[in-house]
């Protein structure tokens, strides 16, 4: 399954060449690239293009017989945070509870022991640096976790993550936005690792 972007707003404007041809056939991607390189833009992109929502100046064309558009979901782990919104579990006090009391990393860490698996099978799993606030131990845990959502609920995982452990893995395709032409990356100097960069 292929998304050929023809034109985006965000995209035109960090110069990228248009169209973007975007590979979406292997089961489990990671989106690779410096801040501001557009892996999460490129991840709502996906987001909108399999949902057939249409966004002003952003023209796309998907292959996407083998997608159920009731079956994508997009997990934002800045946006989507449960910790944000305990008042929506008052009704489930174990729930609530546990997100008064527990860090934002065992948060995450639930979504996926208990949350994510829940979904139906076959479902599209888009996720916005699903590491946030994981150690590295947990960081491998999850990428075991999204290997076991796809062989076993035969899932299609895209996340845009900065994740070593998430992108060294001999299992994930990596789609690297910094091989494509961006402005809106910095090429100045930013310092020697160690020394200080303050003025």
């Amino acid at each position: 399954m292929f998304l050929k972007i023809l034109s985006h707003p965000v995209f035109i404007n960090l110069n990228f060449h248009m169209p973007m041809i975007v590979d979406l056939s292997h089961p489990l991607i990671m989106l690779e690239g410096e801040n501001g390189s557009g892996k999460s833009t490129l991840l709502h992109s996906i987001y909108y293009a399999l949902r057939e929502e249409q966004v002003e100046n952003y023209a796309y064309r998907l292959d996407k017989r083998e997608v159920d558009l009731s079956k994508v979901v997009l997990f934002d782990a800045e946006q989507h945070n449960p910790r944000n919104n305990p008042s929506l579990y008052e009704d489930q006090p174990h729930m609530h509870e546990f997100l008064l009391t527990a860090s934002h990393g065992q948060v995450m860490l639930s979504l996926f022991q208990e949350t994510f698996p829940q979904l139906p099978d076959g479902s599209v799993l888009l996720l916005d640096e699903p590491e946030m606030a994981l150690s590295a131990s947990n960081q491998r845990r999850i990428l075991k976790m999204l290997k076991e959502l796809v062989d076993k609920k035969g899932f299609r995982i895209v996340a845009a993550t900065h994740s070593p452990h998430l992108l060294n893995a001999p299992e994930t395709y990596i789609i690297n936005l910094d091989k494509h032409v961006n402005r809106n990356v910095t090429t100045a100097p930013l310092g020697m690792e160690g020394a200080s960069t303050i003025q």
